[in-house]
């Protein structure tokens, strides 16, 4: 990994997300099973979270399995509930030692019932741990799709509307946003792709609308801790103007 020196502590990202793309493709290049691709990406992702908790990031959301993802091939998508199972037990202690505590956003109902116990059980020991203050959040984004988080959030609050809590004139951009799955958390403020491609591909639609967007053609499996510290060190070379221009800025 780079030395840490080179990026401006002042001037680190709050929130990062990551769309983990390429791990299929990966294994079709080396004549591999889809799977083997996925197991490759597993590995980055234990790298990417450890050189996450040691920049000090706030929040890192992870594109781990999105509702989209329900239609591959079932033994596919078998072997991926598998991985995060595999996942889960084995980096928990590790949650713990460096105090990240888990959450998960997505339709987790929808998720294989074993699934769903150790990943309850990850999120509630991890934050037993870290209920004072987590050094990180760790994000995982499982059966998860921007569309469906938005009318969810916005049938809860007509909902709440109907049986009187509030008036349609309440509606504003920051109750809508306390009604979304990342409700407490800031918005990402850098969005890494990998694999090449260059779409949202239906994730955080709502709460990446004023993120830096970064895409690399480096798959999944070989994106470790330098090519993040690439990412974070691009991050840094850019004016952030959220509407104003640079004149405005520099004169605040």
């Amino acid at each position: 990994m780079l030395e840490n020196t080179v990026l401006d502590p002042q001037r680190m990202p709050r929130h990062v997300a990551i769309i983990m793309d390429g791990n299929g493709r990966w294994a079709k290049q080396r004549n591999l099973p889809r799977i083997m691709g996925h197991k490759a990406g597993s590995e980055s992702v234990k790298d990417i979270v450890k050189a996450a908790r040691k920049l000090n990031l706030e929040v890192l959301t992870l594109y781990a399995f999105s509702t989209e993802n329900w239609k591959r091939p079932s033994i596919e998508v078998q072997g991926l509930m598998t991985l995060l199972k595999t996942y889960l037990k084995g980096e928990l202690q590790n949650l713990l030692d460096n105090n990240i505590a888990l959450r998960c956003i997505g339709e987790i109902k929808k998720l294989p019932s074993d699934v769903q116990k150790i990943l309850t059980k990850v999120i509630q020991e991890t934050g037993l741990k870290t209920e004072k203050k987590p050094g990180m959040i760790l994000n995982l984004a499982l059966s998860y799709g921007s569309r469906p988080e938005i009318v969810r959030a916005a049938r809860m609050m007509a909902e709440k509307c109907v049986s009187g809590q509030f008036e349609p004139e309440d509606f504003s951009e920051k109750l809508f946003a306390s009604h979304l799955y990342t409700a407490g958390l800031p918005d990402p403020d850098l969005l890494i792709r990998t694999g090449g491609e260059a779409r949202l591909s239906n994730f955080l639609l709502w709460q990446l609308s004023y993120a830096e967007l970064y895409i690399t053609e480096t798959m999944w499996p070989d994106f470790r801790s330098e090519r993040f510290t690439e990412a974070i060190m691009d991050y840094q070379s850019r004016e952030r103007r959220f509407g104003q221009t640079g004149e405005q800025l520099q004169a605040e």
